[in-house]
């Protein structure tokens, strides 16, 4: 009886079990039942992995195409590099040299004691900054006594600040009084302020130009001349000694104030405290303003983007009543890059921004056949900040590298940013390192924020920027005098064809692709062809070679070469025969990169720049003018 009672226990159990086991069968049912409604649907799912691949560059896939291959890596690039990414190959052999020859006379010796030269400068910090380093150049060609530049504090920049709040004046006197008296002030004439004859010099001029156009009014206008918007109105070509003290001015003479030079390098050490290296990187690709300023009683405008253009197309059909030449510089350097405008690149506005500005350019001849992809074609447009992170990526910095960013207002904001934020996420910048109190006694003086990204640029291991002008050309020119730091700047002319294509390759042939592109627009010496682009840019009068560690250098390359060649023959002779497949070849220690890099000059394979600064090539004086100023 005891196996038949245990058989009926059993069951008894397995029959109160059956209502739980329904119940939870029935629960899952409907989980499963609801997760099915919810859940996408197999096309959804591709159609939001599309889209995620087309707005942002998130984890490992970044901008990566599952069909295509091109995946970046997480941290480096593809391929191995050949090259010490933080520093440039042979910057060793280089230095800064601007120092007088002994035929350069004393300025007490050649200047006149009654003659004076006052200058007033245009536009933004760095502008400004070759006007003064100029004004110093031509005060000595004519043999005056320079006062103090004035600071442009009219235009879109609107800085109230005078040349002792950006620069230590008393240095700045002090550093050249052998070469050109400088004064603080003209002195008063009879008891009262003297007040010197205005004009303006063409752009480019040369000596001569300044004896035959300023000089004889400064012989009859009482010795005392003002020259106007001071930018860029000295020849590129000067006598070797001229070069030099141009050099001396722009590198050893402007330092900035105590409070600002003290703040940058506070900065720089709190890049220093994140990251042993970093990258600053200068962005231009902004939009218009929305506001339009005019200088003194003229017209407001507070709207829209389309009342800005009515603006420009209403002052220059209205140019006898109103300074259209102000109009538009305000018009232009709202852009970022400066001329974006006029420039006829697309950045993304659509099919109105595009409507806006051909109208606005059919008002020229010469600009209404220009066209966003012909512009895009010669390398006229800068690279978009995804672009230029993709370039990063590829010449070598992973994703793990500091940048600090400076740059005004991006086109698109953060939208536009977000590829390069995910490419690179140590992303800094002045606001994000600083506080608002630090900041406070500089946010209302662009010159002086600008100041403060100019330090951080100029400190940084490598220099990256998108764009060729006035703070891009300076700090170029200061790295290559102080070092040959590396300074990169994007062939964009050669790179426009890659980035639409790269969906179709590797990551491994993308980033081969771009270094070979990007041979010599690395900041490396000898990149650019002496006397070739802007002076301030490339100002190989003052840099000096050093022929003997050079050829040191080489010799002990040779020797080491042959060392490992006759220890490779020994290793041959004592192995055993092997197959041509089987061998190894020797290592030759950067012989490739020497060849190449020696190979720039001797192929004429240069950074040619020249046609970069000639920004309109036009037979109508007016625009010129609205776009040079």
């Amino acid at each position: 009886m005891a196996l038949p009672r245990r058989r009926y226990n059993y069951y008894h159990r397995l029959r109160s079990l059956l209502p739980v086991l329904s119940a939870i069968s029935g629960a899952l049912l409907i989980f499963f039942a609801i997760l099915s409604i919810l859940a996408p649907s197999p096309n959804e799912s591709d159609q939001f992995h599309l889209r995620h691949h087309q707005t942002s560059f998130n984890a490992v896939v970044e901008a990566s195409d599952e069909d295509s291959g091109f995946r970046i890596p997480v941290r480096n690039s593809g391929g191995k590099l050949d090259r010490d990414i933080w520093s440039s190959r042979n910057a060793k052999f280089f230095y800064g040299c601007s120092n007088a020859s002994s035929k350069f006379a004393r300025a007490e010796v050649i200047t006149h004691p009654s003659r004076y030269l006052a200058i007033a400068t245009s536009g933004g910090l760095n502008q400004q900054r070759t006007g003064i380093t100029d004004a110093v150049v031509a005060a000595r060609i004519l043999n005056a006594t320079l006062v103090v530049p004035k600071l442009d504090q009219k235009s879109f920049w609107k800085d109230a600040s005078n040349f002792s709040e950006i620069f230590d004046v008393d240095w700045f006197i002090s550093f050249l009084s052998k070469d050109v008296k400088i004064i603080k002030q003209l002195p008063k004439r009879g008891g009262k302020n003297w007040t010197p004859y205005t004009m303006r010099v063409p752009r480019k001029c040369s000596e001569r130009c300044y004896r035959n156009r300023v000089l004889p009014v400064l012989l009859k206008r009482h010795n005392a001349v003002q020259l106007n918007k001071f930018d860029y109105r000295l020849a590129n070509k000067l006598d070797t000694d001229l070069q030099k003290l141009r050099c001396r001015v722009n590198y050893h003479a402007l330092k900035f104030t105590n409070s600002i030079q003290e703040m940058g390098e506070k900065l720089v050490q709190r890049m220093r405290m994140r990251s042993k290296h970093y990258i600053a990187l200068h962005l231009r690709h902004g939009r218009p303003s929305t506001k339009f300023v005019m200088i003194d009683t003229y017209i407001y405008f507070n709207e829209s983007m389309n009342h800005y253009f009515q603006a420009i197309a209403f002052l220059f059909n209205n140019r006898g009543k109103y300074k259209i030449i102000d109009a538009a510089k305000h018009f232009c350097y709202r852009f970022e890059p400066d001329m974006l405008a006029f420039s006829g690149c697309d950045y993304g506005g659509g099919e109105k921004e595009r409507t806006e500005l051909g109208a606005i350019r059919k008002r020229w001849k010469t600009l209404h056949k220009n066209n966003p992809d012909k512009q895009r074609r010669q390398g006229k447009c800068p690279l978009t900040p995804e672009e230029v992170g993709l370039m990063l990526r590829a010449l070598g910095y992973g994703s793990d590298v500091h940048i600090y960013v400076a740059s005004g207002e991006v086109y698109g904001g953060e939208e536009t940013l977000r590829p390069l934020k995910a490419l690179f996420p140590n992303f800094y910048s002045k606001e994000t390192i600083a506080t608002k109190e630090e900041l406070e006694p500089f946010t209302s003086y662009s010159s002086r924020m600008a100041a403060l990204d100019f330090i951080v640029c100029d400190e940084s291991d490598v220099f990256v920027t998108n764009n060729n002008g006035n703070m891009a050309r300076i700090i170029a020119g200061r790295r290559k005098y102080f070092g040959h730091k590396p300074t990169i700047r994007p062939n964009a002319k050669k790179l426009y064809r890659l980035f639409p294509s790269r969906s179709n390759m590797t990551w491994e042939a993308f980033a081969s692709r771009v270094r070979t592109l990007q041979r010599g627009f690395m900041g490396e010496p000898n990149e650019v062809r002496p006397g070739r682009g802007e002076f301030h840019e490339n100002p190989s009068t003052c840099i000096c070679e050093d022929s003997a560690a050079k050829e040191k250098a080489k010799a002990d390359s040779k020797h080491k070469k042959h060392a490992k060649v006759e220890d490779s023959s020994k290793k041959d002779v004592a192995s055993d025969e092997q197959t041509d497949e089987d061998d190894d070849e020797p290592e030759w220690p950067d012989m490739e990169d020497d060849e190449d890099q020696s190979g720039l000059q001797e192929k004429g394979v240069y950074n040619i720049t020249g046609s970069d600064y000639d920004a309109v090539n036009s037979d109508e004086p007016e625009l010129e003018e609205m776009l040079s100023d």
